[in-house]
């Protein structure tokens, strides 16, 4: 007898969550003005802070996604 896959497990009612994927989209807008900053201008400083800003947006993007896979 075959069993079946269940489907209200905690990791997919966490998964359904539109908190979750706000945070995911918003860590990925803010990686991708870091992007943008890093070819923006030839400055030292500017490339630091791009560096930085894509750091910080993608440890956002992973936190939703280690928020889903928490559960």
């Amino acid at each position: 007898m075959e069993q079946t896959p269940k489907h209200n497990t905690e990791s997919m009612k966490r998964a359904n969550e539109t908190s979750i994927y706000i945070l995911m989209v918003v860590g990925v807008l803010i990686s991708m003005v870091g992007v943008y900053l890093r070819f923006a201008g030839d400055s030292t400083t500017l490339s630091i802070v791009s560096w930085v800003i894509l750091f910080v947006g993608s440890i956002v993007a992973c936190k939703g996604v280690f928020k889903i896979l928490d559960a």
